[in-house]
């Protein structure tokens, strides 16, 4: 299928051709019929993409922050690597359509094959053929209504919790500033709700405009137009709401609204406009200042965007969804008119041009539409779903299969994130005798994208078609982690060697699930992404502090600091706790260190579970303690280790630089490495041989499977206040 994409950064706009995304249960696949161009939101990001590197950064703070932040926990190659990677990849345009249901996903009731949905959001209602859209960012269209008025549902709705925000009642007055697509909108809304509206805006023929579809008044806002109409239509008092519909880096919205507000009036900012108040006018009318976040209630809550939970409507009465649903009646009904608002249609094989156009200034649009063709779809197949015991294996084994010494590993990846395209794939599309067969995703453009930058020989989001491809020597699964046990498990049922990056399960009966596949089909074949075991300055530091023949103690603190607000690692309903997903790597790196597994797991916690204390036992007597916090300083070292014993002690400094102790020496490394060098080169390495040559994985399943039921046992520990001994805990 064709896909609107832009490279942020070159500024690079094409129709790209990527594969078409499966239908996920939770949701449907539509067929677009006709998609919107924001030509605010859009735009903006057009421009932005055109800019210098300097630019950019001037214009995201926010993410220049998180840059020099990344630096100090990743080091800079890390850090230039993910975001070359992030700023080098193709990102979708478009948040809002119309179109008809081609595939229902289980779960849904609500809507069928063939009927017509108006479609939101900035990862679902893109401008692209076929879009996969969550329950509760799509909603049907009224009967009557013509598909190219319900693609502006997702912009009505941003207008209508302006106006919500704005509490506006009947006979009030409104000013709205900036007659965009937006803007225009709000104008609609306002005087079908009883209020009187007048309009500002530098452009004569968009003020003409408002005008037409309801406005009492309008002017440029340099003008004394503006200001005269709102004396004569207040009595001087001034409006009751103002509705920030503007863009730009002019601080003369935030003043207009000072100057023409009532006392203690409302102002609403809807746009993405500048915003130095100024203190004293605010101060004096004593003005309440709103922002308006986008859709409604349920924007940017995962929860409700991606898991379809509703928010009750007797607490929450306009949602994303509700909100939706109400613009298209309005619309269907006829107290909200789009059409006068349709500048330009455009058929979908032209996006290029024209969005070129808009950004040159060739095109003048309030909206513009693109026309899809109207193609019967072919069907697809549906993206697969995504359940601390023994190993136990049958008689039988799978091999690895036979292959010529000069022939190539053949690779298959599940998932291309960030880790996956930053950490894992630089390495393997260096390494001679490694070849990129498949990329599977369930977003088509991230398939895409990963095709183009690591040279994958196809891309799709079929994964039953690349583990039944007998060419693909094995899979890595680097997807979510509530789908890694899964992901493992069908893969290791199709004879597949598995890298899956951690954690292998989220529960001891998702652990027990990938076990009964390798008993039941004989195939062993799998290592987890811990990765820190093959760190060249550890495995020095190892080799210099020596044979070990006493307990030991073991000392592992780390410095997990707080994620952002939105985090998927903050999913804990559907993702587990973060330690579950994080901790393997720590417990993995102790049990390497004191070469053995733990028999048995205490844990502690401060208030909320912020921070852990585990005390891991093993069979020697030797003892680690992982400090897993998330309240320390962001400046410090994420991770700090020593190991004690026989008068010797081991220190590791972040990956940065290692030192032994000894009677009578000590060993401290020579000089800091360019990177801190975790040891993911050095696994995918030692993985690829043992594909290639069909010897022993590079860490033993019984201990993968050590480590994940050591992890999974803090919880119960947490939960008991007790010590868990892993036998129990299997």
């Amino acid at each position: 299928m064709k896909q609107v994409v832009q490279n942020y950064k070159s500024g690079e706009l094409a129709l790209l051709d990527v594969p078409a995304p499966g239908c996920k249960p939770g949701g449907v696949l539509v067929r677009s019929s006709f998609s919107l161009i924001s030509t605010g939101t859009e735009l903006m990001k057009v421009s932005e993409a055109g800019m210098s590197m300097l630019g950019k950064a001037r214009s995201r703070p926010d993410q220049v922050a998180k840059v020099v932040q990344s630096v100090a926990t990743n080091g800079v190659p890390a850090t230039y690597r993910k975001v070359m990677g992030k700023l080098d990849s193709y990102t979708p345009l478009g948040y809002s359509l119309c179109g008809v249901v081609e595939q229902v996903g289980a779960g849904i009731d609500d809507v069928k094959a063939g009927d017509l949905v108006a479609c939101a959001g900035n990862e679902h209602a893109l401008h692209a053929e076929l879009n996969w859209v969550p329950r509760n960012l799509y909603a049907p269209v009224p009967d009557g209504l013509a598909p190219r008025h319900a693609a502006f549902g997702t912009v009505g709705s941003i207008a209508m919790q302006g106006v919500r925000q704005g509490e506006s009642r009947l006979g009030e007055v409104a000013l709205v500033v900036g007659l965009g697509l937006i803007g225009q909108l709000v104008v609609q809304l306002l005087a079908a709700s009883g209020v009187v509206v007048v309009g500002a805006d530098p452009d004569p023929a968009r003020c003409e405009l408002a005008g037409r579809l309801g406005a009492a008044a309008c002017g440029d806002p340099a003008s004394a137009a503006v200001e005269n109409a709102v004396a004569e239509l207040t009595g001087g008092h001034g409006v009751d709401q103002v509705y920030l519909a503007a863009g730009g880096g002019s601080n003369q919205p935030v003043e207009l609204a000072a100057r023409l507000s009532r006392d203690r009036g409302r102002v609403v900012d809807i746009g993405k406009c500048r915003l130095d108040l100024p203190w004293n006018a605010y101060y004096e009318k004593e003005l309440d200042v709103r922002f308006s976040r986008s859709y409604g209630p349920g924007r940017y809550d995962p929860e409700y965007e991606l898991e379809g939970r509703d928010y009750p409507i007797g607490y929450v009465r306009w949602t994303e969804r509700r909100n939706l649903a109400c613009f298209l009646d309005l619309v269907a009904r006829g107290r909200v008119d789009v059409e006068p608002l349709i500048s330009h249609v455009a058929d979908f094989d032209d996006a290029v041009e024209t969005y070129r156009s808009l950004k040159d200034g060739e095109l003048k649009a309030v909206a513009v539409l693109f026309r899809y063709p109207g193609d019967a779809a072919e069907p697809r197949t549906q993206a697969p779903e995504v359940t601390v015991p023994a190993v136990r294996r049958t008689g039988r084994t799978v091999s690895a299969p036979a292959r010529a010494a000069t022939s190539p590993v053949r690779l298959a990846f599940v998932g291309a994130g960030n880790y996956a395209t930053s950490m894992l794939l630089p390495h393997l599309a260096q390494r001679d005798g490694v070849e990129l067969s498949t990329v599977v995703t369930t977003t088509a453009l991230s398939a895409a994208n990963a095709q183009r930058k690591f040279g994958f020989a196809r891309a799709t989001t079929d994964l039953d078609a690349v583990l039944g491809d007998a060419s693909v020597d094995a899979v890595f699964v680097v997807t979510r982690h509530s789908s890694h046990a899964e992901l493992t498990r069908k893969a290791l049922l199709a004879g597949k060697t598995v890298f899956v990056e951690k954690p292998l399960a989220l529960t001891e009966d998702e652990l027990s699930g990938v076990l009964a596949a390798v008993e039941e089909s004989g195939n062993d074949r799998l290592q987890v992404g811990f990765n820190r075991r093959f760190a060249p300055l550890l495995q020095e530091a190892r080799k210099r502090f020596g044979v070990r023949t006493g307990p030991a103690s073991l000392r592992y603190l780390v410095n997990a600091g707080r994620l952002d607000h939105g985090s998927w690692y903050l999913r804990g309903g559907t993702e587990g706790s973060r330690f579950v997903g994080e901790g393997g790597h720590f417990v993995d790196t102790a049990s390497w260190l004191l070469e053995a597994d733990p028999v048995s797991v205490y844990a502690v916690a401060t208030p909320g579970n912020e921070d852990l204390q585990i005390v891991l036992r093993y069979p020697d007597g030797s003892t680690a303690t992982l400090s897993y916090v998330t309240t320390g300083a962001s400046g410090f070292p994420k991770e700090t280790l020593d190991l004690v014993a026989d008068g010797k002690v081991l220190r590791l400094d972040d990956f940065v630089r290692a030192s032994v102790y000894g009677a009578s020496k000590r060993w401290v490394s020579s000089r800091l490495p360019k990177a801190r060098d975790k040891g993911q080169s050095a696994e995918l390495a030692a993985f690829v041989r043992a594909v290639r040559t069909g010897g022993p994985m590079p860490v033993p399943l019984e201990s993968l499977v050590a480590t994940t039921a050591a992890t999974l046992a803090v919880q119960s520990a947490l939960a008991g206040g007790a010590p868990v001994t892993l036998a129990e805990a299997r």
